[in-house]
């Protein structure tokens, strides 16, 4: 099977995210800051490394790095801490449900809690401008993706962060598909970054990072174990450990110290390079085809992956067939009802490819030619 699903999830793994992994799982048996004995320092000790490799990677204070389950899970962290008193919220229209889910929940709550949709327009310039016309007396949180899942677009969120600092709102930054392919920092007015660890980390399953400045407290989604303040029944008030309720995935965090490693050693511009010049000869090649359709526009920056359509079949139909040909494509909505409601997608789908540093620009010509023969005598 040749996998182009790497915004999913990043396959293969370098080979040492891979040793790491098994390393900890060998020999880091502890639980750490549960326990005094040697093992549980140890574990402790290496879990604080990657920490500080986190915070270092994107410009936070290691106490401020909270490791959650996925980036899902650090967003309703963030979005749920900041809107607990109510307010406003403002979104973009292509934010994946991990954003419009929570966001329609609190607005369902009994915490007066609203929100409005930003339209992604055809330029930078129209989308920011849409953004500012939103923005209310009650708005207290703008919350975005660096880049679209679906689509690729990268939206233009530090200039939108910029504007929310001079305002005095929150901004919560969904790097799930930017994290690792593109520079993100804290600062400028970007408040949280809720990232992935298991996409361009390039850390194991289960690895999700919340990231924040510290300006804005936030509640709790879960109460329990931190290992600090055991003897009080109220939960602990100070991160980390107020958002780590519970053993944490240690094997999974040793794996995405090593994914932060493989990414500053490659280099992000070399990453971004490779995946890049492959996501060219991809579109160059089958927006040559009759049948076919690539979602991109000229005059806009993309991350990389490309989402096209085929006019004969539904994107279902497409990934089903090239799985049955060894190509791991992923098709269909994406988890992103908003990108496909505004795309106008909601009937058949994209088929989305997504390469990553480890494909190589034979086997994107592999998947062409198959397509090719798609094009000729259909599904």
């Amino acid at each position: 099977m040749i996998y182009f699903d790497n915004s999913a999830t990043t396959f293969p793994k370098p080979n040492t995210v891979l040793t790491k992994a098994c390393y900890a799982t060998r020999y880091l048996g502890g639980n750490p800051g549960r326990s005094g004995h040697k093992m549980s320092v140890r574990v402790a000790d290496e879990v604080y490394k990657v920490r500080e490799k986190l915070a270092q990677f994107f410009n936070a204070k290691p106490e401020n790095v909270v490791f959650t389950l996925n980036c899902t899970h650090a967003i309703n962290f963030a979005m749920k801490g900041v809107m607990q008193s109510g307010g406003h919220i403002i979104i973009s229209s292509l934010e994946h449900n991990a954003v419009s889910r929570p966001t329609v929940a609190l607005a369902n709550s009994r915490n007066n809690v609203s929100y409005s949709v930003a339209q992604v327009a055809d330029t930078n310039e129209r989308t920011i401008a849409n953004f500012k016309s939103l923005i209310r007396r009650d708005t207290r949180c703008v919350c975005m993706m660096a880049a679209s899942n679906v689509t690729g677009e990268i939206l233009p969120f530090n200039e939108i962060a910029s504007i929310c600092k001079k305002r005095g709102i929150c901004f919560i930054l969904d790097a799930a598909q930017g994290a690792g392919l593109m520079e993100i920092k804290l600062g400028e007015g970007i408040n949280f970054i809720c990232c992935a660890g298991h996409k361009g980390l390039y850390g194991l399953s289960g690895t999700g990072v919340l990231i924040t400045d510290g300006k804005y407290p936030l509640s709790t989604i879960i109460e329990g174990g931190t290992g600090a303040t055991s003897l009080e029944l109220k939960q602990t008030d100070f991160l980390p450990e107020q958002l780590e309720s519970g053993t944490i995935n240690v094997p999974g965090i040793i794996s995405l110290g090593a994914g932060v490693d493989f990414v500053r050693r490659t280099g992000i511009d070399n990453i971004r390079r490779k995946e890049d010049r492959l996501c060219d000869v991809f579109k160059s090649q089958v927006e040559r085809l009759d049948n076919f359709t690539v979602i991109r526009e000229d005059n806009k920056e993309y991350a990389p992956l490309v989402s096209f359509s085929y006019k004969s079949a539904n994107s279902f139909e497409v990934t089903e067939y090239l799985s049955n040909r060894g190509f791991a494509l992923r098709g269909g909505f994406h988890c992103s009802a908003l990108a496909h409601r505004t795309l106008r997608t909601t009937e058949d789908g994209l088929t989305r490819f997504s390469p990553s540093i480890f494909n190589s620009e034979m086997e994107v010509r592999k998947l062409v030619t198959e397509l090719k023969k798609v094009n000729n005598i259909g599904i």
